[in-house]
């Protein structure tokens, strides 16, 4: 790739993230990680975790005013934990944009949960060095947007399983079936496969993980998702 192409893909990047940079090299480094050499964003990581938590917490002080501080801590904690920024990572397609040296791209590093959420923590505080604090909130809230809409502090801290039968409780809707369709491997290194059909969506969502438990966790998930999307 030219050049003029990797700009090009920057910009396209930025344009999604509906920040336009003053010097596009910020976002380059913030996309650089330290596979790649000295010349990486784990200094921008380490900024963009104390901005994401202020201006979400922020966010949240003026949006709940009747919320408790434990609360909204956790309320906090939830929105700006490792998950919730891959998440959004992986809404704008960063693994497309990732600059990874030769071991991490051999080994996935482009899918890997900690490095899309670091990028997430480094962008953020390339847009904070390159337009200031304002045009950083501005950032924030926009990736944080739907989340913030639809966030319910009551559900905050349940489990999937939980927090899908309490919606589908509330809607007067059938619980879901949990049913787990195969365990393979030998006893120390088992993984099931688990099935969560949502009668509402007339939908089965499957999951895999060393337990049953965190298989029916990984596929409540996914339910909830799409369900809560559909409400």
């Amino acid at each position: 790739m030219s050049d003029i192409e990797k700009k090009l893909k920057l910009h396209r990047l930025a344009k999604g993230l509906g920040y336009q940079y003053r010097d596009i090299e910020h976002l380059k480094k913030a996309l650089t990680h330290r596979s790649m050499g000295a010349k990486n964003n784990e200094r921008l990581e380490f900024l963009g975790d104390s901005l994401v938590n202020f201006i979400i917490a922020d966010a949240l002080y003026h949006q709940f005013k009747n919320i408790s501080e434990g609360d909204l801590s956790r309320i906090r904690a939830f929105l700006v934990k490792g998950e919730t920024l891959a998440k959004i990572g992986k809404e704008y397609l960063l693994s497309d944009y990732l600059m990874l040296g030769p071991g991490e791209l051999k080994s996935g590093g482009y899918r890997r949960t900690s490095i899309i959420a670091d990028t997430v923590e480094a962008i953020i505080a390339s847009v904070y060095e390159d337009g200031g604090l304002e045009a950083c909130r501005a950032l924030v809230m926009r990736l944080y947007h739907d989340r913030l809409q639809k966030l319910d502090p009551a559900m905050i801290g349940k489990d999937p399983k939980t927090r899908l039968q309490e919606v589908l409780q509330s809607n007067r809707q059938d619980l879901p079936e949990y049913t787990v369709i195969s365990v393979n491997g030998p006893a120390h290194a088992q993984e099931f496969t688990v099935s969560c059909y949502v009668e509402t969506l007339n939908r089965k969502f499957e999951a895999v993980a060393t337990n049953r438990r965190k298989a029916e966790q990984l596929a409540a998930e996914e339910a909830l998702s799409v369900l809560e999307g559909n409400l």
